[in-house]
């Protein structure tokens, strides 16, 4: 269920700078995205895994942050990796939080 050596080797070379680059934001997010992958099929098989569950949340919710922090700061790289890693982000307007309700109907007076 870990991410073995090679596969790691593979992602730094392919998404970091240089072969020992595994801090940056980009390699971080591709790691935890092979991560979610691999938990997100072990759920599949282990309902009840309420546990790895909950860990689940907490990755898909960390690798959200680091999406933001990198749209942030590098709005070019962050476009590049969400297409080579085929992740769907909705954006949001700036200023809306959570679920926008309906707009009332119009009153017929």
């Amino acid at each position: 269920m870990t991410i073995n050596l090679k596969n790691k080797a593979s992602i730094v070379k392919k998404y970091g700078k240089d072969a020992n680059d595994t801090g940056s934001a980009s390699v971080q997010i591709a790691m935890m995205s092979q991560k979610i992958i691999e938990l997100t099929e072990h759920m599949k098989a282990n309902k009840k895994d309420f546990a790895t569950k909950r860990g689940l949340l907490m990755l898909v919710g960390k690798r959200k942050r680091l999406l933001s922090y990198l749209k942030d700061t590098n709005l070019d790289g962050y476009r590049e990796l969400v297409k080579k890693l085929k992740i769907s982000r909705r954006v949001r307007p700036e200023g809306v939080r959570g679920r926008r309700a309906a707009p009332a109907p119009a009153r017929a007076d």
